[in-house]
């Protein structure tokens, strides 16, 4: 039977989670999500907007503190660095994603939870476990709220807000009527509106970092005896009310402490929105198998669930690289020039004319497999006219980097390496050391800073 305060049962079960609760391999894909998140904050290092974001936080914060702003290796307090860091982190575009949830929650989990641990000098086991909670949280929020939210809202921002409080709350030890009413403040907070896509602003970069510095703040809040909403999901004047009309309150609690969803998040492969990687490996195989050059094709059609035109079909002509990762047709056309889509090609190729002109030679149209599918599995699926007149069709039934089709470990390293190296964010050997530290970290007794 559904719970009938899904609010309250998910707050009893982010505040009374301990290491003991988690299998093993929960612990050991959270580390390596770590990792992940790791080197995609790295990469942000020399964005604009990033930097926007940090020299704002920076000048309303103290000038030392006791927790790690990654891309200019300075100290700070948890709120200035988890909102830097949850800026950084969703830039490149190669953060994790949940599919089902279609949320990133590396970038608005891992920032206040390892602000917080660093500044209360809690183990390596409690960021751990914090960071389970944020992602068991968050992306239940994100299943709750819907296809419908996701038109509109952003849901790493919106929900993201939730999975930060909940991380944050752990941390801080709060009680499940705590842990509740730091969701009631995360909640009324949650903001982000995908609007900003269709001029390419620097919005996005903004939702993730609100999401983090709102989450840790109403946690503390909370900690402090600041009230809340007590029902600010389900509730009549909740989120699910203002944000959704195909909101489902039974996706809060299913399978809570059985089903750990930090085992169903992906890695993301390429540099670029999550919505065109299945097209781009069905493209890419296509290639392989049928041995074509990018000069060989005439036209590609995309078969695309409906969020993929929402998010992608504003994005017709892109003026910068981080609009590019929004548009289906510069996606394809760097994938098939280049034989991959990543930071490299963006920043060389976005504006290629071969590029741009078989980005113009990309549609994209709704399938009902596909779009039925969705959000649950997201398939990939093509069809390539050839300038020779062959019409080649082409699936992928579980893009690169989900559970199914994961990245070994060895290419989560070169992966971290890369996105670090991208700005010259850290070094391969410091790196090389994080890594270490982190694979480590369920046997840490103090989080210490990991660079400088």
């Amino acid at each position: 039977m559904p719970s009938t305060e899904p609010s309250r049962e998910l707050a009893e079960f982010a505040a009374g989670l301990r290491a003991e609760d988690i299998p093993a391999e929960v612990l050991e894909r959270t580390t390596d999500l770590f990792l992940d998140w790791f080197g995609s904050a790295l990469a942000g290092k020399a964005a604009r907007p990033v930097e926007s974001i940090a020299r704002f936080m920076h000048a309303m914060g103290p000038q030392a503190g006791p927790s790690e702003v990654l891309i200019d290796r300075r100290g700070s307090s948890p709120l200035v660095a988890a909102t830097i860091n949850a800026a950084a982190s969703h830039f490149a575009e190669q953060d994790d994603v949940h599919n089902g949830a279609v949320f990133h929650p590396a970038a608005v989990v891992f920032p206040p939870a390892l602000a917080a641990a660093q500044a209360l000098r809690l183990s390596g086991r409690d960021l751990l476990v914090a960071a389970v909670a944020g992602y068991e949280v968050g992306i239940r929020v994100g299943e709750f709220l819907g296809r419908s939210h996701y038109r509109i809202f952003h849901t790493t921002g919106t929900a993201g807000t939730l999975a930060a409080a909940a991380a944050t709350g752990r941390l801080l030890g709060l009680s499940a009527d705590g842990m509740q009413h730091a969701f009631g403040s995360a909640g009324t907070q949650s903001a982000g509106l995908w609007e900003f896509l269709r001029d390419g602003a620097d919005s996005k970069q903004l939702h993730t970092a609100h999401a983090a510095g709102a989450g840790l703040s109403a946690a503390w809040l909370a900690a402090d005896g600041f009230t809340a909403a007590r029902h600010i999901l389900e509730g009549d004047r909740g989120m699910a009310a203002a944000m959704s009309s195909d909101a489902e309150p039974a996706r809060l609690t299913a399978g809570l402490g059985c089903r750990w969803t930090v085992l169903e998040t992906s890695f993301k492969f390429h540099a670029s929105c999550r919505h065109t990687h299945p097209a781009a490996d069905a493209l890419l195989q296509c290639m392989r198998t049928q041995r074509l050059e990018a000069a060989d094709i005439q036209r590609v059609t995309a078969f695309v669930h409906q969020g993929a035109i929402d998010v992608l079909g504003p994005v017709v002509d892109p003026q910068t690289v981080h609009q590019a990762k929004f548009s289906m047709g510069t996606v394809l056309g760097l994938a098939a020039v280049h034989g991959r889509v990543g930071l490299a090609e963006f920043d060389a190729g976005f504006r290629h004319p071969d590029v741009i002109a078989l980005r113009d030679r990309v549609d994209m149209v709704l399938d009902d497999e596909v779009d039925s599918a969705y959000p649950a599995r997201w398939i990939g699926k093509v069809q390539v006219r050839t300038n020779d007149g062959r019409i080649l069709q082409a699936r992928v039934d579980e893009p690169k980097g989900d559970p199914g089709n994961t990245l070994s470990r060895e290419e989560l390293d070169e992966k971290a390496i890369r996105l670090a190296g991208y700005r010259e964010g850290a070094s391969e050997s410091e790196m090389r050391a994080v890594m270490t530290r982190i694979r480590s970290l369920a046997e840490t007794p103090v989080v210490t800073r990991f660079l400088g």
